[in-house]
């Protein structure tokens, strides 16, 4: 690895010496001293407009300010930028939730499209190169009008970089402590009516250690388990684009992403060593385009498809398998085609009419399970401005799905506005339909240091939700702050329990026993049993507040603060915190910009804290809250002629806050302290 990091720096040191000599004093900054407050958004409406003008309010992290930031990946964007967002982190990867409500309530886009494949349910967000995002939008709430199942809590769509009109080539480099290295190449290319994007991100880390202790029954013991398990990933990504005339632009894209997680060897006399390593891979491919009509509007058409698999690959001998081997245990395919028309009938509406058809396939051998469902649906939304002030949006999704039937999703919302002033109210019906694996999983297997037997529930409902809210809203070129209060109903609520091996009586563990016959060669303390079920009903209140402000040329100021308070039903009348939820969380970002000459100067402060994480009914108990603050500086040199280099110097975790708690706790920090980072950009024109 470092021979890696050493001659790639001699390689990139030599391009630098040469291409000083060509330096020139006409490369000057273009005026960039303040974040645009009100940029182009698509979420929450299905149609580009003013951030200001949306009847939707949507949150939205640029590109910029991710770059500013300083920050390596997507996972750690949407942890220091949207307080409504939270992750805790498992064996395998991080547990996504958002207001309260789990992952698998919160729709993942990519470029509108539904992003799939998943590590132990949860999407694996490495598959998107962090390079290539031009910005973030995160809706809050129900949207299955638009976007059909899964948008019960709300909708993250992460928007990817589109060819530039000049041709242009871009290496990232990003390091800091425990082995953690990010390097992206991203190379944009036009000739005349075609255009190229490609990008490719290498990310490693060795993994860490918190504490070397678990707590077994009670009594401390050490183990190999890692807090955050080292891995290696790579991630390619491909998109063409093609305008034959004014009217029609057509495009085509393909990405590949492997990842390897490196887990501990197993070693005689000491816990949570394995086996094996778990390897990812996925390969997606798409097409589409769209024709306009002229002021009339225009049609739509795209198709993607995704398949994403899971192996061990065994280290040590283990059984019939030989190090080296791969066994499968999951493979994931998805087909996704819709054709969509937006037409503006009048000056002052627009509407928007589609159909959509999605397949989605589980191969698990580990459960003898290979389904397949599908779901087919036509929308359609109206949007109309009345009397200057007023606009109102209705619409309606009817969905058929193989499982579990028919289903009306309708929504509304009213905007009033007046000068910089806006009151918008929401309500919309969101569903989920329950994922193959929570209707037909019927398996045992290892977790980390731990193993659960899951059990599948074919007589799962469907989940329902409505959601309400209203915002006000102020915003100008310079200042915007916006208050929100929802409540969010859902009904049916697909969740699980987890009860101990040792809890149970006698004769359930052997039956188990005998159901797995497996049980006899693990360790019990370490098993868990795994049932999904339908809580009665679910309830999240909340309230987020945003305030943005340029005070200064150049100073951009956000302060951000989400309550959600989320409880479940059960069906003995007995109400519990939502599983994972967390209350209270704040994020602060202080970022200053200025330009002499040839020289830009970026400093960058982040902050978020967050109270604990509650698992109820779960013998670790909660995971404490926390507060996190990072700094960045970016220096970017212009004074080359034919490129713009852009060195960056930080700390992450400022106060070195540290989780040390054994390691089957629950855990919502999983930093391994305070770290040193250092970046390089180089940006070839």
């Amino acid at each position: 690895m470092k021979r890696l990091i050493i001659t790639g720096g001699l390689a990139l040191a030599a391009v630098l010496q040469a291409a000083a000599a060509e330096a020139s004093a006409t490369n000057e900054f273009t005026d960039t001293t303040h974040y645009d407050l009100n940029p182009v958004v698509v979420t929450g409406t299905g149609v580009h407009q003013r951030l200001k003008a949306t009847p939707v309010p949507v949150e939205v992290i640029t590109g910029r300010e991710i770059k500013s930031s300083g920050i390596n990946g997507l996972q750690e964007a949407l942890t220091m930028m949207v307080p409504s967002l939270s992750f805790s982190p498992n064996a395998m990867g991080s547990y996504l939730r958002m207001n309260g409500l789990t992952n698998s309530h919160v729709l993942i886009l990519l470029n509108g499209r539904k992003m799939t494949g998943d590590i132990s349910g949860n999407v694996d967000l490495g598959q998107i190169d962090i390079n290539l995002i031009k910005r973030i939008e995160v809706l809050n709430g129900a949207a299955s009008t638009l976007y059909g199942s899964d948008a019960v809590g709300g909708v993250i769509n992460i928007i990817t970089a589109e060819p530039g009109d000049e041709s242009e080539f871009t290496t990232n480099s990003r390091y800091t402590r425990d082995g953690q290295f990010n390097q992206g190449l991203d190379l944009s290319l036009r000739a005349g009516k075609v255009g190229s994007m490609t990008g490719y991100n290498y990310s490693h880390s060795d993994g860490w250690q918190n504490s070397h202790y678990t707590d077994d029954d009670g009594e401390l013991t050490e183990t190999l388990s890692q807090l955050s398990l080292g891995y290696t990933s790579n991630n390619l990504t491909q998109r063409f684009t093609y305008d034959p005339t004014e009217r029609l632009a057509l495009y085509a894209e393909g990405s590949y992403y492997n990842r390897l997680l490196d887990r501990p060897v197993a070693r005689e006399g000491i816990t949570g060593g394995s086996k094996y390593n778990t390897f990812s891979e996925s390969f997606s491919w798409g097409a589409g385009g769209s024709y306009s009509l002229g002021s009339l509007g225009s049609v739509k058409f795209d198709y993607s498809g995704r398949t994403y698999g899971q192996w061990y690959k065994y280290m040590v001998e283990s059984g019939d398998y030989l190090p080296g081997d791969y066994y499968k245990t999951k493979r994931q395919n998805y087909h996704d085609a819709e054709l969509r028309g937006i037409f503006n009938f009048t000056e002052n509406s627009n509407s928007i009419f589609g159909i959509d058809y999605r397949h989605e396939t589980l191969d698990r051998p580990e459960s003898d399970l290979n389904k397949g469902l599908g779901t087919f649906s036509v929308y359609g939304q109206h949007e109309h401005r009345l009397l200057d002030h007023f606009t109102v949006l209705a619409g309606l999704r009817y969905d058929y799905h193989h499982e579990i039937g028919s289903r009306l999703t309708p929504k509304a919302s009213l905007m009033y506005n007046t000068g910089n002033f806006n009151v918008r109210g929401t309500y919309a019906m969101g569903y989920r339909a329950p994922g193959i694996d929570e209707l037909y999983y019927h398996m045992l297997k290892p977790m980390g240091s731990r193993h659960i037997i899951t059990f599948g529930n074919r007589d799962l409902k469907a989940e329902d939700s409505n959601y309400g809210s209203i915002n006000f809203e102020y915003r100008t070129s310079r200042f915007t702050v916006s208050l929100t209060g929802y409540m969010n109903f859902v009904k049916n609520m697909v969740t699980s329990s987890s009860t101990k091996f040792s809890a149970l009586s006698e004769a359930e563990q052997n039956a188990l026993i005998a159901e797995f016959p497996e049980i006899n060669d693990i360790k019990t303390s370490t098993l868990t049993i795994k049932e999904y079920y339908n809580f009665a009903k679910a309830t999240v209140k909340g309230i987020e507040a945003n305030v943005s402000v340029n005070p200064l040329t150049g100073l951009t100021l956000s302060a951000n603060y989400s309550y959600a308070y989320g409880r479940g039903l059960n069906d003995d009348g007995s109400w519990q915190r939502l599983n994972r939820s967390v209350m209270h969380t704040g994020t602060l970002t202080a970022n200053y910009s200025h330009d002499w000459s040839f020289y830009r100067l970026n400093v960058n402060l982040n902050g978020r804290m967050q109270s604990k994480t509650y698992y109820p009914g779960d013998a670790d108990g909660d995971a404490p809250g926390y507060g996190i603050w990072n700094l960045t500086t970016r220096h970017t040199f212009s004074c080359f002629k034919s490129f713009t280099l852009t060195p960056g110097i930080g700390i992450d975790n400022i106060f070195d806050r540290r989780d040390m708690r054994p390691l089957n706790s629950n855990f919502a920090l999983y930093s391994p302290g305070r770290s040193v980072v250092a970046s390089l950009t180089v940006t070839l024109k």
